[in-house]
């Protein structure tokens, strides 16, 4: 049977590994259980990983010669395999369960799938999950979503009051990755502690109040409509364009930056950013190649001079049509 969350949190403090696990669901949370198992992995001596990326002319005999490979420092070794879409077909299949019937001594296999329903599963999950741990990672239900919030501030050193909580829970409306962007932001702001109502209320910005930063979040989330009607009540409040355009402009930067980066999550670590918001910066890249930021940031640049009078234009019109095309590439003609 699948770990459950508790299950899995618990197989964490064991002193050995399974031959194999399966990690699938809900993508941010798959990669922070991935994250932890490594490290996890790293505590017990497994020295070497090799990371395997499945992609759509992926060879599954890859699989095989890395699980019969040598270490170089006769260590333990994670084989890190990426199959995003959870669909290893006839031939991954068939590597996986030759894989779980005869696992190498010292060797971890661990696979992370970021798409997952039960139509995913099979004879091959069920060779899986009998050699070594299948778990499914699956966003809060409505009735949970209080619950789940209190028990990842207390991962981090926080606590919470029902009533904060459930604060917090509205706040987010079900959206995971901006839940987790608030709770690691309490860290910052609060610290270690508890927090009541009253000081959640203070902490945590108002998702139907406007402003720069949850417009840049929205935009780079891919929410376009979201986005489009935060910079609507910016404008309708009368807030300066100027200032928006100079925080858009260093988003624009940083997203540049990791862009450019050999190494994400190195370069993430550079920028300090919050595992959420790293996780936000990795799914806007995955939708657009570098030179579409470097468009953008170049129209960002043409708008904050049109702003401050330098050029003709009407730079609320162009504002929003790059908000557009951050939050969706495929409307970058309207950049044109």
């Amino acid at each position: 049977m699948p770990l459950n969350a508790a299950q899995w949190q618990k197989s964490l403090t064991a002193d050995h590994l399974r031959s194999v696990y399966l990690l699938a669901g809900e993508e941010l949370l798959v990669l922070e259980a991935a994250d932890a198992l490594r490290a996890q992995a790293r505590k017990l001596g497994y020295a070497e990983r090799e990371v395997l990326d499945v992609g759509n002319h992926f060879d599954w005999d890859d699989l095989a010669r890395s699980a019969a490979g040598m270490s170089l420092f006769a260590t333990r070794r994670l084989l890190d395999l990426r199959l995003p879409t959870g669909r290893p077909g006839t031939e991954g299949a068939k590597a996986i369960n030759e894989f779980c019937a005869n696992p190498p001594p010292d060797v971890t296999l661990l696979i992370t799938a970021t798409e997952w329903s039960n139509k995913h599963e099979g004879a091959w999950t069920k060779n899986l999950d009998a050699a070594g741990a299948l778990v499914v990672f699956n966003a809060p239900r409505p009735n949970e979503w209080a619950s789940w919030i209190g028990a990842r501030l207390t991962s981090r050193g926080l606590s919470a009051t029902p009533d904060a909580a459930a604060l917090l829970a509205e706040r987010v409306e079900g959206n995971l990755l901006a839940a987790a962007q608030e709770i690691d932001k309490l860290v910052v702001l609060h610290g270690q502690g508890k927090i009541d109502a009253a000081k959640m209320e203070n902490l945590v910005a108002d998702s139907a109040r406007y402003d720069a930063f949850k417009l840049t979040d929205a935009a780079f989330a891919g929410e376009g409509g979201r986005a489009l009607r935060i910079l609507h009540g910016l404008h309708a409040e009368g807030d300066e364009l100027i200032a928006l355009m100079g925080w858009l402009v260093n988003q624009l930067q940083l997203a540049l930056r990791l862009a450019n980066a050999r190494d994400f999550a190195a370069q993430a670590r550079t920028e300090r950013l919050w595992p959420a918001r790293e996780q936000l910066f990795r799914k806007a890249l995955r939708r657009a190649p570098r030179e579409h930021w470097l468009q953008c940031l170049a129209r960002a640049a043409r708008i904050d001079r049109m702003a401050k009078g330098r050029e003709q234009g009407d730079p609320w019109l162009e504002a929003e049509r790059l908000i557009a095309a951050i939050a969706e590439p495929r409307a970058a003609q309207a950049l044109a």
